[in-house]
């Protein structure tokens, strides 16, 4: 008799297996990666109830204790332990604490490329309670005098292969702002930070100055383009930071991980999903100046690298190196990151090994974010009915020639079927709040949309449009708005256009990205027409562009009507 309950039990069990299998395959992954989700969102509640404001810099500090010889940054064979950057980041809070006015709340701009010191400064700033704003050092001019008066510094920090840039604008930066250099010679009327740290003190300040008050307070600004005009600073709460820095996590990394990180630290890929992710894992990461396609797998065998950051464009300039002996002998097990087409997915796999790929979406300013953790080739993420009990979205229609959200007789929106592209916007409320920008409430409110399915009701607009497809997996599919993205940034067309319009012999101006085959996003048109009677001059355009734009914006097309 009990071997027949058993039995039937046993059958009963596979068939129900079996039935998961084919009617739900991804039951388990979806399971397992919710719980994890949960599980990270109940320890920040429960910090909460015990009135603790756990933040990045806290988790950091108690790393440094428990692990202070651990190696934290590996930069050009350079080792810096958990216990260094700690050290090194009093240094740079001494110098301002003792050197400067800065008070809890003030802001300081951070002009630097990718190095240590960018980290010492970020995290020394931050044990004073500063809010630190990220400069991307590609801009240039006059945007780059916008992002600078945008975030409304007391003092800007600037890497020593960048002092020239601020020197060609310090007579019109505001007098409120020092200028500190990372070098001991700098140009008159800036501060040497490099010197006043030779003589600072590595006995860390008060814990009073950097405690947070709440998890929603700021502590970054990071700069994005959005969807319209120049850059925007994006508010960055300790909440924010805190959920980008699971990311790493959430994908399975774990204290033992290596990572690899070649994007830009003033990004949150790379500062928050990178650097404040590793700090969550207590994990280390070999950081590098700028990406080398011909010496990434070199760096990545010398230091046992186990993970790697990536946007589309990388991956794709890794495939298109030459081939060499012994591409798969590597110990890279996970590639965390986004914009990484299909075809380049596959032959990447196929050319460099088992590795997998964790594609994810999210806005640095945004309130929703997918992870693609099933691996499925092509897509940001997947969804389902739990999933969206804790992180509401909606795919909406779009109107491509008002380009705006379609509505209805009624003035409401409606939702698309699946396998149709739809603008994808999430609700804004307590559980998921939006911090909007610095400055002008307005660049704020052009990011929502309100009475989208009832009277009240408000949605960030992502400014994306994406497809859910018959799985519950999600695609990228275009950018709406008068931008787009080239070569893993963001290309403002109105602020190009105005730049090109500034010359004498141009009437009108209009800028767009168009799609180039093999390349991931989408590069700059430019369309022009000439004033009456005036002949076109190439090589003042070419000055023009160069000289007031990063690379990335310039256009690569010129089209005359």
């Amino acid at each position: 008799m009990l071997l027949s309950w058993l039995t039937g039990i046993g059958a009963g069990m596979i068939f129900l297996h079996c039935v998961q299998r084919h009617l739900f395959p991804y039951f388990w992954d979806d399971f397992w990666f919710l719980l994890k989700v949960v599980r990270f969102g109940v320890q920040i509640t429960k910090c909460k109830w015990r009135g603790e404001q756990i933040t990045v810099l806290d988790k950091f500090l108690s790393h440094a204790k428990r692990q202070p010889q651990k190696p934290f940054i590996i930069y050009e064979g350079d080792i810096y332990t958990y216990q260094d950057v700690d050290k090194r980041s009093n240094k740079v809070a001494r110098v301002f604490l003792n050197h400067s006015s800065l008070e809890k709340g003030d802001t300081v701009a951070l002009l630097m490329s990718n190095e240590p010191d960018f980290v010492h400064v970020w995290f020394g700033l931050a044990k004073l309670g500063c809010v630190v704003a990220f400069l991307n050092c590609n801009v240039r001019s006059n945007s780059l005098l916008h992002c600078i008066r945008t975030c409304e510094p007391k003092a800007l920090v600037v890497g020593a292969d960048l002092l020239g840039i601020i020197e060609e604008i310090l007579p019109n930066i505001p007098q409120n702002v020092s200028v500190w250099g990372m070098k001991d010679s700098v140009p008159q009327g800036m501060i040497s930070l490099i010197q006043k740290l030779s003589t600072s003190s590595e006995e860390p300040v008060a814990r009073s100055h950097h405690v947070a008050s709440s998890l929603k307070s700021t502590c970054l600004y990071i700069f994005t383009s959005g969807t319209t005009g120049l850059p925007k600073a994006a508010v960055i709460s300790h909440l924010q930071a805190l959920k980008g820095s699971a990311g790493l996590w959430a994908f399975g990394c774990t204290a033992d991980d290596i990572v690899y990180i070649t994007l830009p630290l003033y990004h949150s890929s790379g500062s928050l999903l990178g650097i404040c992710g590793c700090v969550e894992l207590g994990a280390t990461c070999v950081l590098k100046k700028k990406f080398s396609a011909s010496q990434f797998w070199n760096d990545c065998k010398k230091y046992n690298v186990t993970v790697f950051q990536y946007i589309g464009e990388l991956c794709r300039y890794l495939c298109k190196q030459p081939k060499r002996e012994g591409e798969k002998d590597h110990q890279v097990r996970l590639a965390v990151g986004n914009g990484i087409r299909s075809d380049v997915w596959r032959q990447f796999l196929d050319r460099f090994g088992n590795i997998k790929m964790c594609e994810l979406y999210g806005a640095t300013e945004g309130n929703i974010c997918f992870m693609n953790h099933t691996g499925k080739i092509g897509s940001v993420g997947r969804t389902n009915f739990f999933y969206k009990l804790f992180f509401n979205f909606h795919l909406i229609k779009y109107d491509f020639q008002k380009d705006e959200p379609l509505r209805n007789e009624k003035d409401w929106c409606s939702q698309v079927k699946k396998g149709e592209p739809g603008l994808l916007i999430s609700p804004v409320n307590t559980k998921n709040p939006f911090f909007g920008y610095a400055g002008s409430y307005r660049h704020t409110k052009n990011k929502l949309l309100f009475d989208v399915f009832k009277r009240g009701d408000v949605y960030f607009n992502t400014g994306d449009l994406m497809v859910q497809d018959q799985e519950n997996f999600l695609y990228f599919w275009d950018r709406i708005g008068d931008t787009f993205r080239w070569k893993g940034e963001n290309v403002a067309t109105t602020e190009v256009a105005d730049v090109i319009g500034m010359l004498d012999f141009i009437q009108e101006t209009n800028v767009y990205g168009v799609t180039v085959s093999g390349y991931e996003g989408k590069t700059g048109m430019a369309s022009i027409i000439l004033k009456p009677n005036k002949s076109l001059d190439l090589e003042k355009i070419y000055e023009q562009v160069v000289t007031s734009l990063p690379a990335y914006a310039c256009p690569r097309f010129l089209r005359i009507q």
